[in-house]
């Protein structure tokens, strides 16, 4: 089978993740019968300094034409001053609607030999699998939005806007993912206060009557953040909205011990966009100390959800958690000075794939 990507490595630390999640797919197509062909492009700020374009049509084109998109991250302080449609950002947010994916799926599972580095207790931690569908291109981040007045005297406005049947496809997703769960769907919103939400849980509740099978509860935005911490074991399926599935998923991320941990995969459109959840860490790059295990296990969603290859995204998978097993550790997991450099991690999970047993 081809296995045809386009990868966009991005700002920050992101090429160096990007690289390591590449090679651990290759060994991976390799050890599978499989040929891998990976067009690379620029995107955020890296294409900025190319091309005055967060999101040139080349990259734009390659990414439509691809199986699947590997995107690193992007953004930085460099980029600060720029104007908001050139900042970074807005490249992501562009490819995101070109490509048309609507729901973002961000799983955050505790591994046993990760408790340590969860702020939370190891029992009340442990045992927690949660999936967060956060819905990607409507609510504040594709509402209206201006800044007006003098300075000294600006008034900005962002406009949160959700459609109905932006709603429902969103939903849809999600209770059909929890049906292959534990089935139980718990809807985020702000219902008391903002009518966005009072529309959401009105489409949500409607559409959840299809799925019987799947238990469905909701929560107030700010009940479910205090819940995540206190009981994260007890959630499923995380549904929620842009903005408020932004937030959680990296709460989730410091539960389960590191945000270098999380993948995530955007789903429902022309072609997949996959990557890490953690930011470009300017700070971070060109040390080779950047965790490549989200980028990785973004390569597991990759061939899943896109290439529909079980096994092959398992076999990362499972590489990843043995890797982890036997002690390896990058810095951000605690692995201190003898911790494990970003290329090293990449060596390691990409031989244990090759050595594993089928």
């Amino acid at each position: 089978m081809r296995i045809e990507i386009t990868t966009l490595p991005g700002d920050g630390i992101g090429p160096e993740v990007t690289a390591q999640a590449v090679r651990v797919l290759r060994v991976t197509a390799e050890r599978f019968g499989h040929q891998l062909e990976v067009t690379e492009k620029n995107i955020g700020g890296a294409a900025l300094l190319t091309s005055n374009d967060p999101l040139p049509q080349d990259t734009l084109r390659a990414s439509l034409s691809s199986g699947a998109v590997l995107l690193g991250a992007v953004g930085g302080p460099a980029f600060d001053a720029y104007p908001p449609h050139l900042r970074p950002e807005s490249g992501l947010l562009r490819l995101r609607k070109e490509l048309g994916v609507f729901a973002n799926l961000r799983p955050a599972l505790s591994l046993r030999q990760l408790e340590s580095l969860s702020p939370l207790r190891a029992e009340v931690v442990r045992g927690t699998d949660v999936l967060i569908v956060r819905e990607l291109l409507g609510g504040l981040y594709f509402g209206d939005r201006s800044i007006r007045g003098e300075p000294g005297g600006r008034t900005a406005i962002d406009t949160m806007m959700y459609q109905e049947g932006q709603i429902e496809r969103i939903a849809r997703m999600a209770f059909e993912l929890a049906s292959q769960r534990r089935q139980h769907v718990t809807s985020v919103d702000k219902a008391n206060v903002l009518d966005c939400s009072r529309l959401w849980r009105e489409v949500v509740t409607r559409v959840g009557k299809d799925f019987p099978q799947v238990a469905l509860s909701h929560m107030y935005v700010d009940a479910a953040a205090m819940a995540l911490v206190s009981h994260p074991t007890e959630f499923d399926t995380v549904l929620t909205e842009n903005m408020f599935g932004d937030i959680l998923s990296d709460q989730a991320g410091a539960v389960v011990g590191s945000l270098g941990l999380l993948p995530s995969a955007s789903l429902g459109g022309k072609v997949g966009l996959y990557e890490p959840i953690h930011g470009s860490a300017p700070n971070l790059a060109g040390q080779g100390i950047a965790n490549p295990l989200g980028a990785v296990l973004s390569g597991a969603m990759l061939l899943r959800h896109s290439f529909q290859l079980e096994a092959e995204a398992g076999a990362i998978e499972s590489a990843v958690q043995e890797v982890l097993a036997f002690g390896h550790r990058t810095r951000d997991l605690g692995g201190g000075e003898n911790s494990v450099s970003t290329e090293g991690m990449g060596d390691l999970v990409s031989e244990r794939v090759i050595t594993a047993r089928t």
